[in-house]
């Protein structure tokens, strides 16, 4: 039996060693607290399950989907956009569901990278983007995210022979894993560079609804000029603790949402129409669960903060996103400390390395745990950092 060459490309999962340990010790019936998984502790609303309840009992919703989606749904984004975002969209050409957004994040790749062409993907970054470039035969090109820079990538850095080849650019704000945010300026930037190099430009952004002391992340599609070069992929994973109902969205540009559309139409069977009914839902309920949902992990990035700090811990901290970007110690790489905090805390963070070289020196923890686990997890580190400094 032989594997094809595209799957060959594909670096090992470099959190395997972690993982394993983790489950060794879960095995010997030791707790172990996560901080490594970007998965929300809390549930879905009541409102929106009692709607899937209701969805799922209905025949006609146990029949296949169309990939397009229920245009109920299709409009219930539109009318999300222009209320969140103040952005209009049109509901027939310019809004794609997606059986979640990371489906659409690496179906997009094929669409546009054949063998020997470039995407610019964020270091660190999500490993779908370069993952996704691989897989349909291209090249990722890395733009380092540096902390004097806002991390923000730094275009003028990129080298001409790279963008020439190059078709896809990728952007991620609120980012994972460093927490940073982009405002509108940095977008126009963007636009500006996608129309001088003939990119298109790939937003994913499923962290706008979780923000912090009264921020307001922007969408790119708010900039003038970002319909004609990209879209933005979405999500209600975060905004609404659906990540396990599988449920999505990408907006923006007419050509790029039907190429999409052509390729997940010859690939999937769309989403099941009593999750989108539920989405729908959401989408159209009150605004306010979101802002309860942020005050909740803003005390818990607070006390996060301050229990880093008092161990001498640097982080910036985040105004979105659940995820705090730390700063290891001197004399660690980013996979020792997370070893260190994991056999002599029972504590797991996330090494930064796993998302690209630039991560190196940093670690990614989480705010989607529950708070006592959260006050348990602080305690840990506090009494490692005891022992260690003895």
């Amino acid at each position: 039996m032989r594997l094809s060459h595209r799957l060959e490309k594909l670096p090992p999962y470099l959190f395997v060693e972690i993982n394993r340990k983790i489950a060794e010790k879960r095995a010997r019936g030791e707790d172990v607290i996560s901080f490594a998984i970007g998965d929300p502790d809390m549930p879905t609303p009541d409102y929106i399950i009692d709607r899937l309840c209701t969805a799922a009992r209905e025949p006609s919703n146990h029949r296949y989907p169309e990939t397009s989606g229920l245009p109920e749904l299709c409009l219930a984004i539109a009318r999300w956009y222009r209320k969140r975002f103040n952005v209009e969209l049109d509901a027939s050409k310019e809004v794609l569901p997606l059986i979640g957004s990371k489906e659409g994040i690496g179906h997009i790749s094929f669409c546009f990278i054949d063998s020997g062409d470039v995407a610019l993907v964020p270091d660190p970054g999500y490993p779908v983007y370069s993952m996704s470039t691989l897989l349909a035969g291209g090249e990722p090109h890395y733009m380092p995210l540096r902390e004097e820079n806002g991390f923000l990538p730094d275009f003028a850095a990129m080298p001409a022979a790279v963008i020439k080849k190059a078709k896809l650019l990728w952007l991620n704000y609120p980012n994972n894993p460093t927490g940073a945010t982009a405002e509108t300026s940095f977008f126009v930037e963007a636009v500006r560079f996608a129309k001088k190099h003939n990119l298109a430009i790939c937003h994913d952004a499923p962290y706008t609804e979780v923000a912090y002391d009264g921020y307001k992340p922007p969408s790119f599609m708010e900039v003038p000029g970002a319909r004609d070069v990209g879209i933005e992929f979405h999500s209600l994973s975060k905004t609404y603790n659906m990540t396990g109902w599988r449920i999505g969205m990408a907006v923006g540009n007419a050509q790029m949402i039907d190429a999409l559309f052509r390729l997940k139409s010859n690939l999937d069977s769309g989403i099941p129409q009593a999750i989108q009914i539920a989405a729908i839902e959401a989408l159209n309920g009150p605004r306010n669960f979101t802002e309860r949902q942020s005050a909740i992990y803003q005390q818990r990035r607070d006390k996060l903060l301050k229990a880093l700090s008092e161990i001498g811990l640097k982080a910036n901290p985040p105004k979105a996103s659940f995820y705090v970007w730390v700063r290891v110690p001197p004399g660690y790489t980013s996979v020792q400390f997370a070893t260190e905090l994991l056999d002599k805390a029972n504590v797991a963070v996330t090494p930064g390395v796993g998302y690209g070289n630039a991560g190196e020196g940093y670690v990614r923890l989480s705010l989607t745990l529950p708070d006592e686990r959260l006050d348990d997890g602080i305690r840990r580190l506090l009494l490692w950092h005891k022992s260690a400094t003895k």
